[in-house]
């Protein structure tokens, strides 16, 4: 698991899924998403159709719930157990992109958050973020969060238009760098995903190959 990274988010509906998408075109990674809440609305199933060779790249979810809520939740109400300890990692030899689900301490099970996921499997993250009224806050929370636990932070990823101020403030405060924006994309496919990909490329690799040499 040396080669997997972590997609986390500060919030949920913040766009970590599309993010995962352009992020997994850029560097050529796998994708795989280990619990699925919403079983008619499995993340999986979009990001075959953005990816070229999706259907070779992303992986099968460890856990698919009937409901679309907090994992915790919809596990109690469809009776299932999640222990993220067990989970049976997919087999690649390329990077692989594990997005996690809802904000950074989301329940990933009964008892246990995303974050522990991510420290458990020593995971570094790429944290998506977007600016709204109080993106900032939630920004520099999950920044917190991730740090007292050990987690390396590669950096923060924006989805969407830029706000300067606030961009400048969470760089400053958070320590971590801004690597990459994702603008908004209207129309969803294979070419939009690729046109993002390249424009965020060059500093998703710098980041990975500082990182990789440390």
């Amino acid at each position: 698991m040396n080669k997997s990274i972590a997609i986390a988010g500060i919030h949920t509906g913040i766009g970590k899924t599309i993010a995962s998408a352009v992020v997994a075109e850029a560097i050529g990674a796998d994708y795989w998403k280990p619990v699925q809440a919403g079983k008619d609305q499995r993340d999986a199933l979009l990001i075959k159709e953005l990816l070229t060779n999706g259907e070779q790249r992303v992986h099968e979810e460890e856990i698919i719930l009937s409901e679309p809520l907090s994992p915790h939740a919809a596990a109690a109400i469809d009776g299932v157990a999640i222990d993220f300890r067990t989970f049976k990692w997919p087999a690649t030899d390329k990077t692989l992109l594990i997005e996690t689900a809802g904000g950074v301490l989301s329940p990933i099970s009964a008892d246990s958050t995303m974050a522990d996921f991510i420290a458990f499997y020593n995971l570094p993250v790429l944290l998506v973020s977007m600016n709204y009224l109080g993106s900032i806050n939630h920004t520099l929370m999950s920044i917190e969060v991730l740090k007292n636990r050990g987690i390396k932070i590669l950096g923060v990823i924006m989805n969407g238009l830029e706000n300067e101020q606030s961009e400048l403030f969470i760089r400053q405060y958070g320590g971590v760098p801004l690597i990459a924006r994702i603008l908004f994309i209207s129309t969803l496919d294979n070419d939009s995903i690729k046109r993002r990909a390249l424009q965020i490329k060059p500093a998703l690799l710098q980041i990975l190959h500082d990182a990789n040499n440390q």
